[in-house]
């Protein structure tokens, strides 16, 4: 009598659990305009492009594939936008598909979602990622939350110069995805290469939700590589493991991924694991998590402030997921949390990567 009474109980408990589930996913998937567009996988032949060529040759493929595709931004018209992305479109596609808006990014994305309800896709250059605080109640209030509120589509991509380095001050320099990574109903892309650059903003079109591009601007003209010259795209949510090791998981993204490289390489026996994200939201646990059963220890690099950065709740979820693997304590390497200084002996030591050797060296002696 007693075991079965157990039993009752257990399968009534199993039954909970899963009406639990079922509701936590029906709800989660409100969040987003469902889509089945397949991701195009690269072909054909390569040229070597700078980040900011695949930036620009995605955007243009794009525009050439969505012919409902509307760009706006201070300046991306005749002048080709401060960073020249978009040089030489408005004679491409003309003035009705490449703005000029005034300096008012709420009143831009504002337009982008307006145009989005009436059947077109928008894409919202900031001059500099860290003046979307201006356009941030349109992005929080409106385009993450109105499909979860009544099935509207938000077909925004809003592309962000992000990060310091170029020794450009407080007021440009800012690494914000944290604001937003906190925010449902948002994906989040952060490349660190230009062959990631060119498919993951493909992608971004392809998808009818909204999304924030992050394009590091140190990056912009001093990392190269081989990337498709055709068309292509990149599914969210997969991370790429760019270094092999076994003795410390690296989980990073945008310049960290080249910060944490550059010191593997330098220390390849210390055996060092680095992980790109490549997208902040959707996020693949499954990768971070499997590296760090492997290697045992972690560390969660980025150029953000440290507190309040993403890199709290990487922490978080390898310790509640990984904890028995775990041969030390998760470690955050992170920039300092005061603004981005103007100076560039002081911005060095603002910056993460002025910590991340002491940090690694630290860990793998726990």
């Amino acid at each position: 009598m007693k075991a079965t009474l157990i039993d009752s109980s257990k399968k009534y408990l199993t039954e909970q659990i899963g009406l639990i589930g079922e509701r936590i996913t029906s709800e989660v998937n409100d969040l987003f305009e469902p889509f089945s567009t397949p991701a195009t996988p690269p072909s054909g032949p390569t040229s070597e492009k700078r980040f900011i060529d695949a930036i620009s040759d995605g955007l243009r493929q794009s525009m050439e594939k969505h012919d409902n595709l509307v760009l706006m931004g201070q300046d991306i018209g005749e002048y080709g936008g401060v960073f020249k992305v978009t040089e030489g479109f408005l004679d491409q596609f003309g003035k009705e598909r490449v703005r000029n808006t005034p300096l008012c990014e709420s009143a831009i994305i504002g337009s982008a979602l307006g145009l989005s309800m009436k059947g077109w896709k928008g894409m919202v250059e900031m001059q500099f990622a860290d003046f979307v605080t201006c356009g941030f109640n349109q992005i929080i209030n409106n385009l993450a939350k109105l499909h979860y509120r009544w099935e509207e589509k938000a077909d925004v991509v809003v592309r962000m110069p992000t990060g310091a380095g170029v020794a450009a001050g407080p007021f440009h320099s800012q690494s914000n995805e944290a604001w937003f990574f906190h925010t449902p109903g948002l994906r989040i892309a952060y490349p660190a290469f230009p062959a990631d650059a060119k498919g993951l903003l493909t992608r971004s079109f392809e998808d009818p939700n909204p999304v924030l591009f992050f394009e590091h601007k140190a990056i912009y003209r001093s990392v190269a590589q081989q990337v498709s010259d055709a068309y292509y795209s990149i599914p969210f949510g997969q991370a790429n493991i760019v270094v092999k090791g076994d003795r410390l998981t690296v989980v990073t993204y945008g310049m960290g991924v080249h910060w944490a490289m550059a010191y593997a390489e330098q220390h390849k026996e210390q055996s060092i694991e680095v992980i790109d994200l490549r997208t902040l939201a959707p996020l693949d646990t499954d990768t971070i998590y499997t590296s760090v059963k492997k290697t045992g220890r972690a560390l969660v690099l980025h150029e953000d402030c440290l507190t309040g950065g993403i890199g709290g709740e990487l922490s978080a979820l390898i310790t509640e997921n990984c904890w028995q693997w775990l041969d030390a304590p998760v470690r955050r390497c992170a920039s300092l949390d005061t603004p981005v200084p103007f100076a560039v002996g002081l911005e060095n030591n603002f910056l993460a990567s002025n910590r991340l050797s002491a940090t690694i060296e630290e860990l793998l002696s726990y």
